[in-house]
């Protein structure tokens, strides 16, 4: 089984659904058959590398919000996020482009470490206020996963993965996903947001059984019991 997960990086709901879905797939029986994809997605490509203000100001200012019903939206959201041992702090939030944080996810997939990536990107955006467009902060999370410098350091000289992180905002728009968190799976079903978990163990059991059919085996005249009573 193929679940593939368009994600952005500086997407709180995201994270949520990234545990979530973790929390089904932990206790799915056939979890180590199962192949996780993570794909790029970028809620607003327009966001400079580095923008001058707060989480509050941009969502106030460049999406006309209103600042009290961004400050709930925040409470609510880091509410939930704590309900799955998340510890959100909007106040410390950097806004930054997410493109280049996309293409180092796509270099760790080449050496698989993917989820890692993702992991340590989310939790450095929402929960420890890091940069997610400086280069330094990037070339050290690289190194920190064990990724070749030289690797590394072609992310920031070239456009190296930036084709794959547009490759999978095209397709997202094909599928129609108009919003993130998005789970496939086996492009037969599409889950849209933070699920509950159980929502995701539905649907990974129902997947897992249409792909996988009881195939029946011996004779069906074989002696059984039913409800009106055994065969003699």
């Amino acid at each position: 089984m193929k679940i593939e997960i368009w994600s952005d990086v500086a997407c709180p709901w995201c994270y949520i659904g990234k545990r979530r879905f973790e929390a089904a797939l932990a206790e799915f029986p056939h979890r180590d058959s199962v192949e996780i994809q993570w794909r790029s997605y970028q809620l607003d490509p327009s966001i400079p590398d580095h923008y001058d203000g707060t989480e509050l100001d941009y969502l106030s200012k460049r999406k006309g919000m209103n600042p009290a019903q961004v400050s709930q939206m925040f409470e609510h959201v880091a509410l939930q996020a704590k309900g799955e041992g998340l510890n959100y702090r909007f106040d410390d939030v950097v806004v930054a482009n997410s493109f280049t944080a996309h293409r180092l996810i796509h270099l760790a997939a080449a050496h698989g470490k993917q989820d890692e990536a993702k992991e340590l990107l989310l939790s450095g955006h929402f929960e420890h206020g890091k940069d997610i467009g400086n280069q330094e902060y990037l070339a050290k999370l690289g190194s920190d996963l064990g990724l070749p410098e030289a690797e590394i350091a072609e992310l920031f000289s070239t456009d190296k993965y930036a084709e794959d992180v547009r490759g999978d905002i095209a397709e997202a728009r094909m599928l129609g996903v108009t919003g993130v968190p998005f789970f496939v799976i086996d492009r037969k079903y599409g889950l849209s947001g933070a699920q509950p978990s159980e929502v995701f163990t539905q649907a990974l059991t129902q997947a897992w059984q249409e792909a996988n059919p009881l195939v029946a085996v011996g004779s069906p005249d074989a002696e059984a019991c039913g409800p009106d009573g055994c065969a003699i």
